[in-house]
C-alpha cells in the first residue's frame, strides 16, 4: 500500500488518479496512488427534489457539489501529506445512470434533469420493449426521450444532444460528447459484438419517429461510446476552473470514458469477469452479473446492460433501498435527542443494525414496503412507505429492524429469482454500498436472500468513485492491449483481503418465510397507491 512519503511524493509529481462519482445522495471524490489504493478523499452531501411531478437535481447544485467535493479532497490531501493539490494524471468522471439530460445545438439544456428515480415512462418503455424484442425499462434516457416524443413535449424538434448526467459532466470539463460503454448501455441497447448502439434497434427508433419530421436522429443526438481504456479527451482551462476555481488544477488532464454507478460497481468490487457479479445496496438497489451466455428470453425484471469493457450483464435493478430504513434510523435519533442524548449517526446505525441480528428471523408477522418510488419489479407505480403488522405481533425493536433491512433487499430477491431459473451460477456476490457498512449484517442479510456467500472488501467503502479512478488509471498507464480483467486482477485486487459471509441455514429459511408474506402484501401496497393521493 501507498506510504506516507510515496504518497507525498506521487501528489508532488502528479502521479496520481483522481476518480469522481455523483451518487443519489453524495457526491464523492477519491485521490489514488500509484500502487492503486486511496490516499485521499472528499464528500458533498445532497439530495434529490420532486418538482412537478418529476425527481430532479438542479445543474447548478451539481456544480456546486463538484466544487465543494473537489475542496474537501484538496483540504484533505493538504492535511494529511503538508503539500497542496495541482496536476494529477489522469480524472475519470461517474454518476447515477440512466435519466434524461437534453440541449439543443448551443447547449442549453432544453428541459430539467429526470433521473433514473422517474417511474412516468411506462407507455413508451413498453411500445419500444415490444418494438425492439428488448427491455427497456422505465428509467431508461430512450424512455424518456420516446415518452417525450408521445407527449409532443415541444423542447424534442430542438434537440442536439442527449446524455446522461455522468456524459454531461464529462462534456463541461472536456468538450466531448461521448460515453463508456457501461453507462451507454443505459441509454440505448448495445451490441456487445460491435461495443456500439444497436444499429437494428436504431433503425426501428427511426421508424417509429419518422412521421415527426425532427431535424435528427438518434445516432446524430446520442454521445459517442467509447470502451475502458479508451482515450476520451482533456481537460479543458474552463473545465479546471468549473471543479477548482482557485485555479491550482492544472488544465490538459487526460478523462476516461465517463461511466455510470453501474459499471463503476463492477469495478470496485472486480466482478467484470464471466461468472462473477456484485451488488450494489445504497439509495437504490441493484444486482449485476456478468452472464457467460445469453438469457432464453427477454424479461421485464431483468436490464441488460454491459461491463465498461463491453461485456453482457444482467441487471436487476430496484429503485428503492435504504431510504427508508434511514427515515426511521433518522426518528430515532430524534428520540434519543429528546431526552438529551446525541448518538453519532455511525454509532447509531451500527447498533440498530447489529439489534436486528436478533430479530425473529421469520420478521415475525412484521411487513415493511420500503417503496419511495415505484418498482417494475413488483407492478407498483407509485412510492408509498408501508409499515403493517398483525394485531398478535410482539412489536420489538430487534424484529422491527431485522424486517427494515429484509425490505432492502426482498424486492431485488424477486429479480434474481429469475436467475435461478435461467440456470445462472454464482460462486459469490461481491457487495458495495451504505447497506455493507455494518460488518456481517448487511452482508448475512443479502447472502440468505440470494442464497450465495456475499463477500466485501476491505475497499469497499470508497465504492463508485474508487471504481472510476481504477478506469482513469487503466486507460492513463495501460500496457499494450491489457484486458481490464487482468489489470484489476493482477494489478490491483491481488494485494486486497475480503471479508465473505455465507448464508445461514435457519435465517434463510426465516427470509423466505417473510417472502411469502411480502409477495402476499402486495396487494395491501398496491391499495395505499391507490388510496393514498
Amino acid at each position: 500500500m501507498n506510504t506516507q512519503e510515496s504518497a507525498t511524493q506521487a501528489i508532488r509529481e502528479g502521479k496520481t488518479v483522481l476518480g469522481i462519482e455523483l451518487g443519489s445522495t453524495r457526491i464523492k471524490a477519491v485521490l489514488v496512488g500509484p500502487d492503486h489504493s486511496p490516499i485521499a478523499s472528499g464528500s458533498y452531501d445532497w439530495e434529490n427534489r420532486y418538482e412537478n411531478g418529476v425527481w430532479t437535481y438542479s445543474m447548478d447544485n451539481v456544480w456546486t457539489g463538484l466544487r465543494s467535493v473537489y475542496t474537501s479532497l484538496a483540504d484533505d490531501v493538504q492535511s494529511r501529506y503538508g503539500v497542496a493539490l495541482g496536476g494529477v494524471g489522469a480524472i475519470g468522471v461517474s454518476a447515477m445512470m440512466h435519466g434524461y439530460l437534453p440541449f439543443d445545438k448551443d447547449g442549453t439544456q432544453l428541459a430539467p434533469f429526470r433521473t433514473w428515480r422517474n417511474t412516468i415512462t411506462e407507455e413508451a418503455a413498453s411500445i419500444l420493449s415490444e418494438r425492439f424484442d428488448f427491455n427497456i425499462p422505465q428509467r431508461w434516457s430512450i424512455a424518456h426521450l420516446y415518452q417525450a416524443i408521445l407527449k409532443d413535449e415541444s423542447h424534442v424538434a430542438d434537440l442536439a444532444f442527449l446524455t446522461t448526467l455522468s456524459g454531461y459532466v464529462h462534456w463541461r470539463l472536456t468538450g466531448e460528447k461521448v460515453l463508456g460503454v457501461g453507462d451507454a448501455s443505459g441509454t440505448f441497447p448495445i451490441d456487445s459484438g460491435t461495443n456500439d448502439y444497436d444499429a437494428v434497434m436504431l433503425g426501428k427508433f427511426a421508424s417509429l419517429v419518422e412521421h415527426k419530421g425532427y431535424g435528427w436522429t438518434l445516432r446524430d443526438v446520442l454521445p459517442k461510446v467509447l470502451a475502458a481504456g479508451e482515450a476520451a479527451g482533456r481537460l479543458s482551462a474552463e473545465g479546471a476552473k468549473l471543479l477548482d476555481p482557485t485555479g491550482g488544477l492544472t488544465a490538459g488532464i487526460p478523462l476516461c470514458p465517463p461511466e455510470g454507478d453501474a459499471g463503476t460497481g463492477m469495478v470496485a468490487t472486480n466482478s467484470v469477469s464471466p461468472r462473477t457479479g456484485n451488488v450494489s445496496a445504497g439509495t437504490s438497489v441493484f444486482a449485476m452479473v456478468v452472464l457467460e451466455k445469453s438469457l432464453s428470453r427477454r424479461y421485464v425484471e431483468i436490464d441488460m446492460v454491459t461491463t465498461p469493457a463491453g461485456a453482457p450483464v444482467a441487471m436487476v435493478h430496484c429503485n428503492s433501498c435504504t431510504s427508508d430504513l434511514d427515515a426511521w434510523a433518522n426518528m430515532f435519533s430524534e428520540v434519543l435527542a429528546a431526552f438529551g442524548t446525541n448518538v453519532d449517526k455511525t454509532s447509531l446505525y451500527q447498533t440498530l443494525y447489529r439489534k436486528a441480528l436478533e430479530g425473529a428471523a421469520d420478521g415475525g408477522g412484521m411487513l415493511s414496503y420500503n417503496y419511495y418510488s415505484g418498482e417494475p419489479i413488483t407492478g407498483i407505480e407509485e412510492g408509498r412507505p408501508l409499515f403493517v403488522r398483525q394485531p398478535d405481533c410482539p412489536m420489538s425493536l430487534a424484529t422491527f429492524m431485522r424486517v427494515l433491512l429484509y425490505a432492502t433487499v426482498a424486492t431485488l430477491k424477486i429479480g434474481m429469482d429469475i436467475l435461478d431459473d435461467e440456470q445462472v451460477r454464482l460462486e459469490k456476490m461481491l457487495g458495495h454500498g451504505g447497506l455493507f457498512k455494518t460488518k456481517g449484517v448487511g452482508q448475512g442479510i443479502m447472502a440468505n436472500a440470494l442464497n450465495v456467500p456475499v463477500a466485501v472488501m476491505e475497499s469497499a467503502g470508497e465504492g463508485g468513485a474508487w471504481g472510476i479512478a481504477l478506469l482513469a488509471a487503466y486507460m492513463h498507464g495501460r500496457d499494450g492491449g491489457e484486458p481490464l480483467e487482468a489489470f484489476l486482477a493482477q494489478k490491483v485486487f491481488a494485494a486486497f483481503k475480503e471479508d465473505c459471509v455465507s448464508p445461514n441455514a435457519g435465517d434463510r429459511a426465516g427470509f423466505l418465510s417473510f417472502m411469502e408474506r411480502y409477495r402476499a402484501g402486495l396487494a395491501v401496497e398496491k391499495a395505499a397507491v391507490e388510496s393514498l393521493r
